[in-house]
């Protein structure tokens, strides 16, 4: 992995991979990877279907076992540090007659997967509605979920992805199916969350455009490789050549930034940036 920033130490970062390697049906779905992320930085992941994103999130979520290499979270081993790990899922389309209203679907992250007693009475209630009040879903707390927008939902996900109060928050193309304007909303509500509350957020999606306003970092993945670093430190024309394996341009076309891979390879739009 080209990991463009200094080396951190473990006493000053959330999220600690180090030569991570997984192996699926005989293909290196990620090989090497070496990443530390700090408490409150917000960190876009971009790359090619198949680049292992998806499968990022499962070790970073301990729901996979590395082939090779350690995975801490706030300087323990992942799969013992689960809690602190929130997670907002790539897609959620309730029925429109689904009798939930909007703070139940928030509540639960505190207690949706538990067995026996949950956190009770006022604590609970308090603690869903500031998580409502931290997303500004307060206004539409007694609604029912499947008359909501699709904004609106993403909202209540990233609430109920922080009640519990964990380190990290993993997005997996939360403005997917989102207009233009909910998409900006929910970017900046996730970016907030990130520096005012110190949460690290890692954000999953092939449009680098609503996040390049808030995003710290950018993490590029391709053929089991990544580089991690700013946007104008990985998306050039030698770094994604070298991440790729062939020839690759960067363009700049009115404000965005095209990553061009020539005639048989994949072309992604991966945002816009100063200058």
């Amino acid at each position: 992995m080209r990991n463009l920033d200094p080396v951190r130490t473990h006493e000053d970062s959330v999220l600690d991979l180090q030569g991570v390697a997984v192996h699926l049906g005989g293909r290196a779905v990620l090989h090497g990877i070496d990443l530390s992320l700090r408490p409150g930085e917000f960190v876009g992941v971009i790359g090619p279907n198949g680049a292992g994103k998806t499968t990022l999130l499962k070790i970073i979520l301990g729901l996979l076992r590395p082939d090779e290499g350690t995975v801490q979270v706030a300087g323990r081993d992942v799969r013992a540090a689960r809690s602190l790990v929130g997670y907002v899922p790539q897609s959620f389309a309730p029925d429109p007659d689904l009798p939930l209203r909007a703070r139940d679907l928030v509540a639960l992250g505190l207690d949706g997967a538990r067995w026996g007693f949950s956190l009770g009475g006022a604590r609970r209630r308090a603690k869903v509605e500031e998580a409502l009040s931290w997303v500004d879903a307060l206004h539409y707390a007694d609604q029912p979920v499947g008359r909501l927008s699709g904004g609106e939902l993403q909202r209540l996900l990233v609430a109920q992805a922080l009640i519990s109060d964990p380190r990290i928050v993993l997005l997996d193309e939360p403005l997917a199916n989102l207009d233009l304007r909910s998409q900006g909303d929910v970017v900046a509500l996730v970016g907030r969350v990130a520096h005012v509350r110190g949460v690290t957020v890692v954000l999953v999606t092939h449009d680098m455009n609503p996040l390049l306003s808030v995003m710290d970092r950018i993490l590029y993945l391709a053929r089991g490789q990544a580089a991690l670093g700013t946007v104008d430190e990985v998306v050039r024309g030698d770094v994604l050549t070298q991440l790729y394996g062939h020839h690759v341009d960067v363009v700049r076309v009115h404000g965005r930034i095209l990553v061009v891979g020539g005639a048989d390879a994949e072309s992604l739009t991966c945002g816009t940036c100063d200058g």
